[in-house]
């Protein structure tokens, strides 16, 4: 049964806000870093797909799972070498902070067949997963999305051994501060087009369409234990692909860890059995600089009134969070 609190949390949560969806704004690749466009702004030169608006993909077969809504074939192509780091930027609207605070980030990778990045339209693109992230290693109440809201930026890296080429990279936030009802969740994904030098041959084991990965039934997306302290938490898609060496076998797909903001100190993610934490894949979540904050800290877990704000999705006015306290101290008196 739910709890009075996640309900009343995911009704606030509904309640319509400005600004609060957002976009790939930069990406970093083998230490290059190149801007995004705007949505429905103007284009300059950038190797990320530029989409119509930050408005989230709503439905799990809708035809924008593919890179986000109307997504347009980039002009630049990014170098990256095998093994290389990949570093995402996420904005909120009008330049504001990324918006939300519940749900995975996914990385997917998916060769451009037949053609170069930069002139490829096919939408059948066969993706294979490299990267997936969902809460804090050793706070199951915390999301990794909380540190992308404060203006971290998150790292993946590249297989080690992938094949040489052109590839589309999509990076995705799902924000599961709807994902109560049937269909609430928002997807964000992104594209960036990179070619991959040097003289690997794996290849993934797996592979899978999008829209096809997910559906709005699957327990990643549809969560009615979302706001639950210390729930688990279920991937959606395929697991974590292995690249398959014409030589060698099957060789593992490459992540990351987990690291404060000046990149020192790592602290490898350890993953439940329930998928509820950062995968051992996780890439690496760097603090904003000057924030004064390290990504990934310790909190304790319980349902204690100070704990319950920090799952408030940001958009939440004073006014709701003061309703929502008293609201919580006049139940806590009966």
């Amino acid at each position: 049964m739910k709890t009075t609190t996640t309900v009343l949390l995911s009704l606030l949560a509904a309640v319509p806000y400005v600004s609060a969806h957002g976009f790939v704004s930069q990406v970093v690749v083998n230490g290059q870093t190149y801007q995004g466009n705007n949505p429905g702004g103007d284009t300059s030169p950038s190797p990320i797909r530029q989409i119509s608006t930050i408005s989230p993909v709503k439905g799990a077969t809708n035809k924008d799972m593919f890179c986000g809504y109307d997504a347009q074939v980039a002009s630049e192509v990014a170098t990256a070498d095998p093994g290389s780091k990949v570093t995402f930027t996420w904005s909120g609207g009008d330049g504001q902070n990324w918006p939300h605070n519940t749900g995975p980030l996914m990385t997917y990778m998916g060769a451009c067949e037949g053609t170069t990045c930069d002139k490829y339209t096919a939408t059948d693109t066969k993706w294979f997963k490299i990267d997936e992230v969902g809460k804090e290693a050793n706070d199951s109440s915390t999301w990794v999305q909380q540190e992308i809201m404060n203006r971290a930026t998150y790292t993946v890296t590249l297989p080690s051994n992938i094949e040489p080429g052109d590839y589309l990279i999509r990076h995705e936030i799902i924000a599961l501060h709807l994902a109560t009802s049937m269909g609430g969740a928002e997807f964000y994904p992104s594209c960036t087009q990179v070619r991959v030098t040097g003289n690997g041959n794996g290849t993934p084991n797996q592979t899978v369409s999008f829209p096809g990965a997910y559906s709005d039934s699957d327990p990643g997306i549809y969560d009615p234990n979302v706001y639950d302290p210390g729930s688990s938490y279920v991937f959606p898609g395929p697991p974590l692909s292995n690249l398959v060496s014409g030589d060698t076998g099957t060789v593992g797909g490459q992540g990351g860890s987990t690291a404060s903001a000046t990149g020192s100190g790592a602290a490898s993610a350890t993953a439940s059995a329930s998928g509820s934490q950062a995968s051992p894949t996780g890439g690496t979540v760097a603090a904003a600089p000057g924030s004064g904050k390290c990504s990934l800290k310790a909190h304790s877990v319980n349902t204690t009134q100070g704990n319950l704000n920090a799952n408030y999705p940001r958009h939440f006015s004073r006014v709701m969070k003061r309703l929502l306290n008293d609201f919580q101290t006049a139940t806590h008196q009966r």
